[in-house]
């Protein structure tokens, strides 16, 4: 299991959160490498076999409302008034999207998430197991919360590189800032990124957004 910073950083002084970042920043410098990308089945075929995390940036949000983000805590809310959440349409997303990883038969060892109530409320209706909140991939406006934006984005890459448990798959759920700043790879609402990890890197292996799932569906004759 995954060790979570959680709010960890915030009781470091400033240079042991620097030093932080430089340490974790050396353990995966590599990042994202591009690999072939898979499609249809052998996608399928390779999501059903395991070993891949599978980061989803949060599904379709309410665009006219914004984060009013002022102190520790305040991404946790729930109201629209003080932060963004999500659409009726990206909720109905969200179900689809775990109701075709079921179908798929894709085993899922871990459900992680960013403790935003967009994000959490997402890998909860995704439900493919037990989230668990994790600030190793939380959104960079919060980063000063966490040591900075160098260590949100080390612990980032940090857990993309780590592999899931053997014959699973490891779902995370976050935001855009944070994969385009770990990975280069910029998710619209409700896209999957799928990562191959191993060797202290992880390497981009299929990219799914949420109106292809069910084209992965048809692809494997569900």
């Amino acid at each position: 299991m995954l060790i979570k910073r959680h709010r960890a950083v915030n009781g470091l002084s400033a240079v042991a959160a620097t030093l932080l970042a430089v340490l974790l920043l050396a353990v995966t410098s590599a990042g994202a490498k591009q690999g072939t990308p898979l499609a249809d089945k052998a996608l399928v075929e390779a999501l059903r076999a395991g070993g891949l995390n599978i980061y989803f940036r949060h599904v379709a949000t309410n665009w006219s409302q914004s984060d009013d983000l002022r102190q520790q805590d305040d991404w946790l809310s729930c109201d629209p008034a003080r932060m963004r959440q999500l659409a009726d349409a990206g909720r109905t997303d969200a179900i689809v999207i775990g109701n075709a990883m079921r179908k798929l038969e894709i085993p899922v060892a871990q459900v992680l998430a960013s403790p935003y109530c967009r994000t959490m409320e997402t890998a909860r209706l995704i439900d493919v197991g037990a989230v668990e909140a994790s600030t190793d991939v939380m959104n960079l406006r919060a980063a000063e919360y966490f040591g900075g934006r160098d260590a949100v984005v080390a612990t980032a890459r940090r857990l993309l590189s780590t592999p899931p448990p053997a014959g699973a798959n490891r779902v995370i759920v976050a935001h855009g800032n944070v994969a385009s700043a770990a990975t280069t790879a910029y998710p619209a609402e409700g896209e999957a990124l799928v990562f191959k990890p191993g060797g202290g890197m992880f390497i981009l292996v299929g990219r799914i957004e949420p109106k292809q799932w069910a084209e992965l569906l048809t692809a494997v004759g569900d």
